[in-house]
């Protein structure tokens, strides 16, 4: 059974939400996911930083 994720300080820029977790190793990680219906699109990262730039970057090739 996989574990749940609980997010932690959930911020959005744009259409990109991130949010903070604990992974299984019971390290801080940072997702950034594209919200935006038929994008698919996110990513883990190490620290916060890294995720905000990549949500300021991403752009949705969903019209």
């Amino acid at each position: 059974m996989p574990a749940r994720i609980n997010f932690r300080s959930l911020m959005k820029i744009g259409p990109v939400q991130i949010g903070t977790y604990r992974d299984r190793h019971g390290r801080n990680k940072d997702a950034a996911v594209c919200t935006t219906d038929g994008c698919g699109w996110s990513s883990d990262y190490s620290s916060s930083t890294a995720a905000q730039l990549a949500a300021r970057s991403h752009r949705c090739r969903v019209s």
